[in-house]
């Protein structure tokens, strides 16, 4: 098994390394080359910038079995074809039961942007230690499950 984060504005990058950490599983963080980002534990690779780079990169990685961390609902569900599992950074797991409903909402909200270029759409709320202490818990029962 091996975890692959999607860590362009991922929050929770250090809740997953310490977790991956305590579990000896081996982590990838993907990003392009706008971030900047290092670790002592996780792998780091920086991929050339362009649309979706980050994403079909992780995508042609991970295999069955793997853990795949992201908000993208588009990776999530490649993930889940491939056999692997998918979490997003809210603690949420993606699941067949839920990805169709999941990237049904992401095409209405981009019509929805689409056809009127002056709605604005409310962004997700501040982040809380909360958020991160659900996402803890999740993250760390989906490891102890595999």
């Amino acid at each position: 098994m091996q975890i692959y984060v999607d860590a362009d504005a991922c929050p929770v990058v250090g809740i997953v390394e310490y977790l991956a950490r305590e579990n000896n599983i081996d982590c990838t963080l993907l990003c392009d080359t706008n971030h900047v980002i290092t670790s002592d534990y996780s792998k780091v690779e920086v991929i050339s910038p362009g649309p979706d780079a980050v994403d079909f990169t992780l995508i042609n990685r991970c295999q069955k079995g793997d853990i795949v961390v992201t908000q993208d609902y588009g990776v999530a569900a490649l993930a889940l074809s491939k056999g692997a599992q998918a979490i997003h950074q809210s603690g949420m797991l993606y699941t067949n039961d839920n990805i169709d409903s999941l990237l049904m909402s992401r095409y209405q909200a981009q019509r929805t942007r689409r056809a009127h270029s002056k709605t604005h759409l409310r962004g997700p709320a501040v982040r809380s230690e909360a958020d991160d202490l659900k996402f803890y818990l999740t993250f760390e029962k989906l490891l102890q499950e595999n």
